[in-house]
């Protein structure tokens, strides 16, 4: 599982029974907190779901650490208690629709193939320490009024994470030093470049995050008139697109430019946008053709093959399809990847991974076919409710844009339904989508060119 921010102050170490305990009691009262907090401002959950979103735990516990997103179970538990629970007891809770069906299958699903599968304390850990607690945060934001002064501020909450993430990236990359994850500072010894992943224990997910931030400023950019604000914006996008190249990853990069494709295709011509991603495509195509093997891209040299490129993905890529080959119907089971590509490839644990990179292929290596199509149903759906009539929307636009950058992103380095992200971006545009679809709040969602203020951008 790849992980994303963590405190630097807390250690992966075993928890003792007291430590437990006084964890819990903690926690009671910071969650007792911020229940009160959310009764007065309806606006607090979101802000604080946001700001939570990138920071992870390390816990240790029988022999093996996970990454837990202990700040943002917190804030999950309090809006529980000061939102959710009272519509449920008042039955006002609104009825789900296609998308929050097929979620909800995904859950069980997975739930059920982890009966079989040889790993089940990894199954158990993506069911209870992810799914579960992001499908509560998917349903509170789904049924959050989104005004355009607090998706405003939910970005200004993105955007200050991000810059401040860069900026510690910058630190890191000045000193050739990183403050986290031993791993990456490991293959940073053996590389040719220098990666960094500021507080992230990882740079593709550093990366990930930096790109769907961007995808979003862009968005207000692009139909908002101000010229004092486009300017500050365009400084601010230097700014993260600085900090996005240097952890150098291949799957951030292709992600911002999907999104930035989407965007450009709703703001100006769809036409030219596929002509100008087609020549872009090509001219990638042919550098890679032509770079020699001081560019160090891993296509030439000593070793140089389409694996070495890929960091080593190509193998996992063919490890997955080998297993889905064995076992096409059920899979191996939920969390099995790890175990199974040992197993059949004879790799050594530090060669294998919890996943092929490659979410279709996890999926399909994992559950089989009856997983993957209900993957791919969940795609097909996810995509129809955020992109239709999304035209005349901004806002709308601008999460679908990040939904495709983040599912192309799953696709070159795994983590679609363990990265809360995914059901953030959910979330929000299905609220946005309904609020459209039945007037009211969206009756304000127009296509804005000409508005002087921020505001005028996201209604």
């Amino acid at each position: 599982m790849t992980a994303a921010v963590a405190l630097p102050a807390v250690a992966a170490t075993s928890v003792s029974p007291g430590v437990i305990v006084a964890a819990v009691l903690g926690a009671a009262v910071v969650i007792a907190g911020l229940v009160v907090l959310m009764r007065a401002n309806a606006e607090a959950f979101p802000l604080l779901a946001v700001l939570a979103l990138p920071f992870r735990l390390p816990v240790s516990a029988d022999g093996r650490t996970v990454n837990l997103l202990i700040p943002l179970y917190l804030v999950v538990a309090a809006g529980v208690l000061a939102h959710l629970l009272p519509r449920l007891l008042a039955r006002k809770e609104r009825g789900p629709g296609r998308l929050e069906w097929l979620l909800l299958a995904s859950i069980v699903l997975y739930a059920i193939q982890a009966l079989y599968s040889d790993d089940l304390a990894k199954a158990a850990e993506n069911v209870g320490f992810f799914y579960i607690p992001f499908a509560l945060l998917f349903v509170l934001l789904r049924d959050l009024r989104w005004t355009p002064q607090l998706l405003v501020r939910c970005l200004a909450v993105a955007v200050a994470l991000a810059v401040v993430f860069a900026g510690i990236g910058f630190v890191e990359y000045a000193r050739k030093e990183l403050f986290l994850n031993p791993k990456v500072v490991a293959a940073n010894q053996f590389d040719n470049y220098f990666r960094v992943n500021s507080l992230f224990f990882d740079p593709n997910i550093y990366g990930r995050f930096l790109a769907l931030v961007m995808i979003a400023v862009t968005a207000v950019v692009l139909w908002w008139r101000n010229m004092r604000g486009v300017l500050a914006a365009a400084a601010l996008l230097g700014w993260l697109l600085a900090g996005l190249v240097t952890s150098f990853s291949q799957s951030s990069i292709a992600a911002l430019l999907l999104g930035l494709a989407v965007l450009a295709a709703y703001r100006w011509s769809l036409r030219n946008t596929l002509y100008a991603v087609v020549a872009l495509l090509v001219a990638a195509a042919i550098v890679l053709a032509a770079a020699p093997a001081s560019w160090h891209l891993g296509l030439k040299g000593s070793g140089g093959s389409a694996n070495n490129a890929t960091t080593g993905r190509t193998k996992l890529i063919e490890g997955g399809l080998e297993l889905f080959a064995k076992r096409p119907l059920q899979g191996y089971g939920s969390g099995s990847f790890q175990k199974q590509y040992e197993s059949h490839s004879k790799a050594s644990v530090e060669n294998a991974t919890s996943a092929s990179h490659t979410i279709p292929i996890t999926v399909a290596a994992e559950q089989g076919i009856v997983g993957l199509a209900l993957y791919v149903a969940l795609l097909i759906v996810a995509f129809l409710v955020l992109f239709r009539g999304a035209g005349r929307s901004p806002p709308r636009i601008a999460i679908a844009a990040c939904f495709a950058a983040l599912v192309l992103h799953t696709f070159a380095y795994a983590d679609f339904l363990e990265d809360p992200l995914t059901w953030t971006l959910l979330g929000i545009g299905v609220a946005l989508a309904r609020a459209d679809g039945h007037g009211g709040a969206g009756d304000a969602a127009k296509t804005c060119d000409g508005g002087a203020d921020v505001y005028d951008v996201v209604v």
